[in-house]
This record gives structure tokens, sequence and C-alpha cells, in this order.
């Protein structure tokens, strides 16, 4: 929840520029808050940014305040719509069965919907983090389009704390999930605590293929640093 619709414009201003030189192969998305998602959809007209909402209702009107829902967001050019956040799960009642109506929606509507899921502090010092994954993924995916979707593993534990899951941790977790998909070739994001100065290493790690990124997004310059990365064996 930040930026007005004003500072997203200043915000694409300072970002814009950092992509002279970024390779044609890195996929950049940005999911805004629904006020900024028309005028940032008008003003990336064209380019290679695609925008994406941060979440969509399971029905396509009704009386659901508060709500959006599919043909809203593709009306406006949106591409994506991250589903499942672990802040919506934590302070808005999302559950695993909501988390699949939402995919299923997103995807009627050709959307592609981006997966969150993730363990807390508390069910990882339990030895539960594999359990809790898999039965957050499994549930999700009943009837979901597995070759059209992409996954985010954010530890919620490192989410804005600066606690970032080890490189190595990240990579191990995130290979155990590719195993339930059966699209081995899925896209699969790390998110938690992501900044200029750790997405080299992130990166790097074979099963990673990209970034969830959150309070590191919030400033162009920085942002761009990240979409910018430099896979540590081109620093040899």
């Amino acid at each position: 929840m930040y930026k007005t619709q004003a500072e997203a414009l200043e915000f694409l201003h300072s970002f814009l520029p950092t992509l002279e030189d970024t390779p044609e192969d890195r996929d950049i998305i940005l999911c805004v808050p629904f006020t900024t998602l028309t005028s940032l959809s008008k003003n990336l007209h064209g380019s290679r940014v695609r925008v994406g909402a941060q979440n969509i209702h399971w029905e396509d009107f009704g009386a659901y305040t508060g709500e959006i829902s599919g043909p809203m967001l593709t009306e406006i050019g949106v591409s994506h719509v991250v589903v499942g956040h672990s802040e919506r799960r934590q302070y808005f009642g999302e559950t695993d069965k909501t988390v699949n109506l939402r995919l299923k929606a997103a995807q009627s509507h050709g959307l592609t919907p981006i997966l969150c899921v993730g363990e807390t502090k508390a069910q990882r010092d339990a030895g539960e983090t594999e359990s809790v994954l898999i039965q957050q993924l499994d549930l999700a995916l009943v009837g979901v389009n597995q070759f059209d979707l992409i996954l985010a593993y954010e530890p919620i534990w490192a989410i804005g704390t600066g606690d970032t899951c080890a490189a190595e941790e990240a990579n191990r977790v995130i290979g155990l999930l590719r195993s339930r998909f059966a699209n081995k070739d899925i896209t699969i994001q790390y998110g938690g605590s992501v900044k200029a100065e750790n997405i080299d290493e992130i990166i790097a790690q074979p099963e990673i293929d990209g970034a969830l990124v959150g309070g590191a997004s919030l400033t162009g310059e920085s942002f761009g640093r990240i979409v910018n990365y430099q896979p540590l064996n081109d620093k040899l």
C-alpha cells in the first residue's frame, strides 16, 4: 500500500532510464495498488514493463465490497495478479481455499497469477517448513493450470525484517516446490528482504528464476539495480 498516482509516475521517471541496458530476456512486472493501475498501464503501454494487480476476486461481479474482479483488471491492460500473499493471509483472512478460487479466476480471464507460499518463523523452528509449503501448494493448485502460473516462495519470517533466508536454503526449498509441479520449467521467484545488496547471490542459485521484491522496489534506482542483477559468474 504505497504511492499515489503522482508518486507512481515519479517512480517511473527514475526507474525506466535504468532499463536501457537490461537484457531482453528479463521479465519486469510492477504489481501496484488498484488506484495506480490505469495510470501505469497507459504510461507503460508499448514498453517492456508489464502491470500486475495485488489481488483478484473469484467472481466477475457481485456484492463484494472492497474487492476487484478479473474483467475490471483486464479492461485496463493488467497482465498479472498476485494471489495468496502472506499479508493477505495474515491480515485479511485469506485461506488456501480462497487462494485456489482466485487462481482459477485469474486464469479464466487470461491473467497470469503469481502464487505466494511461505512459512512463519514458528513453523520453521518447529521443523514444519516442508509440510506447510506442500499443503499450501497442493490445496492451491486443485484445478489450476500449472503451465500458466508463476510461483513465489516468500518465507514470512524474512519479509521486511532484513533477515533474508540464506540463498542456499531458499534454493533447496524452491527445488522441493518445483518437484511438486508437473511443469518443471515453472518460473519460481524468491521473496523476502530482497535488496540490491543480495540479489546477485540469490539469483545465482540454480533453482531461483527471479525475485518478488517489496520495500527495495519503492525507489527507481534501487529496483533498477535489482532488475539489472549481475550473475556472479559474470564477475569472475
